[in-house]
């Protein structure tokens, strides 16, 4: 967990004890607390994955021929964020960018690419 989210992650805990006070009981304000910290946790996700432009617009240019764009956009999302890069092109050339072409889904038979 890195620095920054850790001292986020007391800072809530902290807030959520003042408010809890000394009348809750332990069992209360450890609920509260952590029902703070999951939903804090979810939205900070949800704002990491849908806030890259660079993946955004490079994934639909490589998805813009895709019969489930859809499903596309979002598994290219996935392996940009990771990777930091998307192969040029709607298919192929995924020697540009081997973290891309490494990524993987599924074992044995069913291994196959995970990102478009």
């Amino acid at each position: 967990m890195s620095r920054s989210r850790s001292h986020h992650l007391d800072r809530v805990v902290s807030v959520a004890n003042q408010i809890a006070g000394i009348e809750m009981r332990p069992l209360y304000a450890t609920t509260f607390t952590l029902a703070l910290i999951l939903f804090t946790s979810s939205c900070l996700q949800v704002t990491m994955v849908a806030g890259s432009a660079f993946c955004s617009s490079k994934c639909k240019v490589r998805c813009s021929k895709a019969s489930l764009q859809d499903r596309c956009i979002k598994f290219c999302g996935l392996c940009c964020e990771a990777c930091r890069c998307v192969p040029s092109g709607t298919y192929g050339n995924k020697d540009e960018c081997p973290c891309y072409r490494d990524k993987y889904t599924g074992e044995g038979v069913r291994r196959r690419p995970k990102c478009p």
